[in-house]
């Protein structure tokens, strides 16, 4: 998951970094690039806190619904860290119907990339959950439009 950090600066001080969907998650580093290193580890270690203590997976918000914080007015610069969340989560078995052949496409896939079906379906979902809300990217909606304009142009 990609989480917006900003990064602000005062006068006789490092870069400072503070992460807006982790409340109480700050960094800092020398330079601009020190500081986004350091805050790819406190976000990790600010998330490992949250699952130890059982607390919900936050979700990542755009950097432009955070750009409009007031808090915010002084940044320097606008990142983001990418944390694999599977890291912090635990498995769960789960029951899945899918037709078969979306089945056979899956594990084919699956196959070619050299992961298992559990991977692929969750690094798929995330992929999906994580980008649906970002104009340009694909989702549901877009992958559907595509198969309809597919068929019907099939049809003629």
């Amino acid at each position: 998951m990609l989480f917006p950090i900003v990064i602000h600066k005062d006068a006789d001080s490092d870069y400072g970094v503070t992460v807006p969907d982790l409340p109480g998650c700050f960094s800092a580093g020398s330079s601009i690039e020190d500081a986004i290193l350091m805050a790819t580890e406190a976000v990790q270690g600010h998330l490992g806190v949250l699952v130890d203590s059982g607390e919900p997976m936050p979700v990542a918000k755009p950097i432009e619904i955070h750009r409009k914080n007031p808090d915010y007015k002084g940044a320097v610069l606008w990142s983001v860290v990418d944390v694999d969340l599977t890291k912090f989560q635990q498995v769960e078995r789960i029951n899945v119907t899918i037709p078969r052949y979306v089945l056979q496409k899956i594990d084919s896939y699956a196959q070619k990339r050299g992961v298992s079906r559990s991977q692929l379906l969750a690094e798929g979902a995330l992929t999906l959950v994580e980008n649906s809300g970002n104009p340009g990217r694909m989702n549901i909606r877009k992958i559907k439009e595509r198969k309809i304009q597919k068929q019907k142009k099939m049809r003629h």
